[in-house]
């Protein structure tokens, strides 16, 4: 196994892979990395499988030091990312000497930089996973969830397929605008139609009020007029609208059930997208119906196989 030693963390850096699956009946949430999108295009870079184990980096303030020559990949939101203090670029694979320093310092521009080594990093698994979820204590390193700390090793025993990039034309544009697309859900004919036309036509301010739970948006209060809920299960990316009419975006680490009235799900690109929305940042719905979600999904998916 070759190692990489973690000079510096945060809370918010953590080991993470696809999630688990199969357990929400247990109460035991899905977690996994928040912009899949990006951690895929890290494990291609070393020809890893999709879901092989990574280092989720939110923000900043990670460094690590090379234990051996080592060949690591960086995909997602660009922190500064420096090799002894010489900028790195992400999107590709890097070739990192013995005793040199990676060290990722702060947003320029998304949120979430994905960091993977040959093969996938190394953990226990943890009901089929080695996701990190602090809340539920399951995950990382220690089969705990407890985030990355200073002094921890990074272990791998993989190979790496050689120093390749990203395609331009297949890396999500963080500074792009566009609309998150929304799934309808079952309660939406129970908003009051100003309450409607205000989801879909008003901006929504990301609140600093965020962790992989969950994500508060400001904007119009939503009035629900429907009966009271019994509370059910909750998909990845709900849009659950509480008594104060302000959405909650709900992510990976959400609660299984829930009894607020919902606008629906958004789409799983969509939720990539926002994973890398920092506080402040302003975004809008746009309405879509299941099926063209799934075949938005399936498309992108096909560019993975192609590339």
């Amino acid at each position: 196994m070759s190692r990489l030693w973690i000079e510096a963390s945060t809370p918010l850096c953590l080991l993470q892979d696809a999630g688990r699956f199969g357990v929400r009946h247990l109460g035991v949430t899905q977690g996994g990395a928040l912009d899949w999108v990006s951690m895929r295009w890290a494990n291609w870079l070393l020809g890893n499988a999709a879901d092989a184990a990574v280092v989720e980096i939110a923000l900043g303030g990670f460094s690590l030091v090379a234990e051996e020559e080592c060949c690591l990949a960086l995909a997602g939101a660009d922190l500064d990312a420096r090799i002894d203090g010489q900028p790195l670029k992400p999107w590709s694979s890097f070739t990192l000497a013995k005793g040199q320093r990676l060290r990722l310092n702060q947003p320029v521009q998304g949120a979430r930089a994905y960091l993977a080594a040959p093969g996938g990093f190394a953990a226990p698994q943890v009901l089929g996973s080695c996701a990190s979820v602090v809340r539920e204590e399951l995950g990382g390193l220690d089969g705990c969830g407890s985030p990355l700390a200073k002094g921890q090793q990074l272990s791998y025993g993989g190979e790496a397929c050689g120093l390749r990039e990203v395609p331009l034309a297949l890396r999500p544009d963080f500074s792009a605008n566009a609309p998150l697309d929304l799934v309808l859900g079952a309660q939406i004919g129970d908003f009051s139609g100003l309450s409607l036309f205000d989801a879909f036509n008003r901006d929504w301010t990301l609140d600093s009020r965020a962790d992989r739970m969950g994500i508060r948006l400001l904007g119009p209060a939503l009035q629900y007029q429907g009966p009271a809920m019994i509370s059910e299960g909750i998909p990845l990316g709900a849009v659950q609208v509480p008594p104060d009419g302000q959405p909650i975006v709900l992510l990976n680490d959400r609660q299984t059930i829930g009894g607020y009235p919902r606008l629906g799900a958004l789409t799983p690109l969509a939720l990539a997208r926002l994973a890398q929305m920092l506080p402040g940042s302003v975004v809008r719905f746009r309405p879509v119906v299941q099926a063209l979600a799934w075949q938005e999904q399936r498309d992108y998916l096909g560019r993975f196989v192609e590339a």
